[in-house]
C-alpha cells in the first residue's frame, strides 16, 4: 500500500483506516513467511553460508519435507496480526494525520517552506509527519516483542498464553524501546519522504492523490528501500533485543559490541534482501 497523503483531494479517515487496515491483512496473509526468514537471519550469529542457510531459516524442520518447512515459517501469526494491522491503520493513517497538522499550523509551515522552498518543504513535511508517526508505533512494542520470540526464540514462551504473560512481565515487554524509537524515526523519516521525493521529482507528480497505481508503485518501492535500509542496523539490534529470554535483560550497546567483534559491520544489514521484498510487496 502506498503512503497515504493528505493533498488536495486528501482522502477521508474512514479511507485511510479502511485502506491501512487491509494493507495490514494482505501483508500478514502473504509476507508473514519473509518476515519470520528476515528475523532469523538477523538472529543468527553465526557465519551465514547457503550450506547452513537451512538451519538457520528452518531450525527444528531443517530435515522435513518442504510442505513442513514452509508451515514451520508461519509461527506467532496471531500476534503478528493484531502488530500488523494495528501498525498499519496507525502508520498510513497517522501519517496524513501529523501531515495536516503540520500544514495546517502557519508557524510549522512557513518555517518548512522559508527553509526548505515551497517543492521540497512539502517533501519535507511528508518525511517529518512520518518520521512523528514512526516514533509513537512504540506503544505497539509488546506485540512486536512477542511475534518476534515466537518466529526466533518459542522456548521463551514456556506453554504461558498472552494473557499471562502480559500479566506477569509487565513492561519487559517494553525492552528496547529507545533503539524501537531510533529505528522508526529515521525509518519513517525515509518511507515517506523517499515516496515523496520519487513522486515530485522523478514522476513529476503535483498532487499525490492523482497518482496511478504504477507510479505509486514505483514511489512505494523507493520509499521502501530507503527505509529499510536507514534502519537495517538498529532494526538488527532491535531484534536481538526482544528475542531473548523474558529474564533476560540485554542491553543494545552489547549486543553493537559483539556484533562488530565477532561478525563484522555487514552483519547489520542481515535479512535486508527479504525485508527489501516483503516491504515493496505489501506497498504495493
Amino acid at each position: 500500500m502506498a503512503p497515504l497523503t493528505s493533498a488536495k483531494g486528501s482522502e477521508s479517515g474512514t479511507a485511510r483506516v479502511v485502506g491501512s487496515g487491509l494493507s495490514g491483512v494482505a501483508e500478514l496473509i502473504i509476507f508473514h513467511p519473509v518476515d519470520t526468514v528476515a528475523k532469523r537471519l538477523m538472529s543468527n550469529k553465526s557465519k551465514f553460508t547457503l550450506q547452513a542457510a537451512n538451519s538457520i531459516i528452518f531450525k527444528d524442520y531443517a530435515t522435513a519435507s518442504l510442505p513442513k518447512k514452509l508451515f514451520s515459517l508461519f509461527p506467532g501469526l496471531g500476534y503478528a496480526a493484531g502488530y500488523k494491522i494495528s501498525q498499519r491503520i496507525y502508520k498510513f493513517g497517522g501519517q496524513p494525520y501529523f501531515n495536516d497538522l503540520i500544514r495546517g499550523t502557519p508557524v510549522l509551515r512557513n518555517a518548512f517552506v522559508n527553509t526548505f522552498g515551497e517543492r521540497n518543504g512539502k517533501n519535507m513535511m511528508h518525511a517529518t509527519a512520518g518520521s512523528l508517526t514512526g516514533i509513537g508505533e512504540v506503544v505497539l512494542l509488546p506485540l512486536d516483542a512477542l511475534k518476534i520470540k515466537r518466529q526466533t526464540n518459542p522456548e521463551a514462551f514456556r506453554g504461558r498464553g498472552v494473557v499471562q504473560i502480559f500479566m506477569e512481565e509487565g513492561r519487559t515487554l517494553y525492552r528496547g524501546w529507545g533503539w524501537t524509537v531510533a529505528r522508526n524515526a529515521p525509518g519513517s523519516f525515509a518511507l515517506f519522504g523517499g515516496s515523496a521525493f520519487t513522486k515530485d521529482y522523478v514522476l513529476g507528480i503535483e498532487d499525490y492523490s492523482k497518482a496511478t497505481w504504477w507510479q505509486n508503485f514505483i514511489a512505494s518501492t523507493a520509499g521502501a528501500i530507503s527505509s529499510i535500509t536507514v534502519a537495517a542496523p538498529l532494526d538488527t539490534i532491535k531484534t536481538r533485543i526482544q528475542n531473548a529470554n523474558f529474564e533476560t535483560r540485554v542491553h543494545g550497546a552489547v549486543v553493537v559490541r559483539d556484533l562488530i567483534k565477532n561478525e563484522g559491520m555487514t552483519a547489520f544489514f542481515k535479512g535486508l534482501t527479504p525485508k527489501v521484498r516483503q516491504m515493496n510487496g505489501f506497498m504495493s
